[in-house]
């Protein structure tokens, strides 16, 4: 079977390190060094890993990410892949030689982005509201809402029943307006605290909680403005605010 080098990230750094058996199935991880870089790999045979077993699969993924984790503490900074990255060899060379060959020819395209995550790292910003919270809210500010509202309550059970479908029409299309509206002045103030941002497609969640923003952000890891300004967010009534990290930058390599 050809052999091949799974590579777990490239490293800003071109240290000749062998970090132990911590790889996916207790592989050796060690470094491909080129220049100032270094790829971070293991030996494995050409094809990916594959199982039926998804607890399997899942352990592997996970392994990946702590060898990431385990390199960026060692090595400083680091442009993750993703799982199951192998270079293979061909009947020219060998599997480590198009290792190097692939840092020598892309070498400036890496060291690129090399600088632009350096001493940075990747956050995750989830942002919900209580629906009924916000509703009540609403219905509290909003005249045309506190009237229909007013109507239900004192009108017969078929006629209330007819105020009480326009009555949810129109929350509908307020709530619509309130999420723009908050997505935009939430966007706006964690923007000016990051370097890069990336809107991530939105989870599901129990109601009546309802995700109103799902962001990737890069930033400098010493900068806390951006958890000051999530705090001010997380204490305002109905809202909920979810921030992990920091993170090797996927999203943004």
């Amino acid at each position: 079977m050809a052999e091949g080098r799974y590579v777990y990230c490239i490293a800003g750094n071109s240290k000749t390190t062998c970090l132990g058996k911590i790889g996916v199935e207790e592989n050796e991880v060690y470094t491909i060094p080129y220049q100032d870089i270094s790829a971070v790999v293991h030996n494995c045979p050409a094809e990916p890993y594959k199982s039926e077993d998804k607890e399997l699969v899942k352990k592997w993924v996970i392994t990946h990410e702590e060898v990431i984790e385990a390199v960026q503490e060692k090595l400083g900074t680091v442009l993750p892949l993703g799982f199951d990255t192998i270079i293979k060899a061909d009947e020219a060379e060998d599997a480590q030689e198009k290792v190097k060959d692939w840092l020598k020819e892309d070498y400036q395209k890496l060291k690129e982005k090399l600088n632009k995550v350096k001493g940075k790292a990747e956050y995750a910003v989830q942002i919900s509201w209580d629906a009924k919270v916000i509703t009540k809210k609403l219905i509290e500010k909003d005249n045309e809402l506190k009237k229909l509202d007013q109507e239900i309550k004192s009108k017969p059970k078929g006629v209330a029943y007819m105020y009480k479908q326009k009555l949810e029409k129109l929350l509908r299309n307020k709530l619509g307006e309130e999420a723009n509206k908050c997505f935009k002045n939430f966007y706006d103030k964690i923007k000016g605290c990051v370097d890069e941002i990336k809107v991530e497609k939105l989870k599901k969640e129990e109601e009546p909680r309802q995700m109103l923003m799902s962001l990737s952000c890069l930033k400098d890891k010493v900068n806390k403005t951006l958890g000051d300004e999530l705090e001010k967010i997380s204490n305002m009534e109905g809202f909920f605010v979810e921030f992990t990290g920091p993170w090797p930058p996927y999203s943004f390599v």
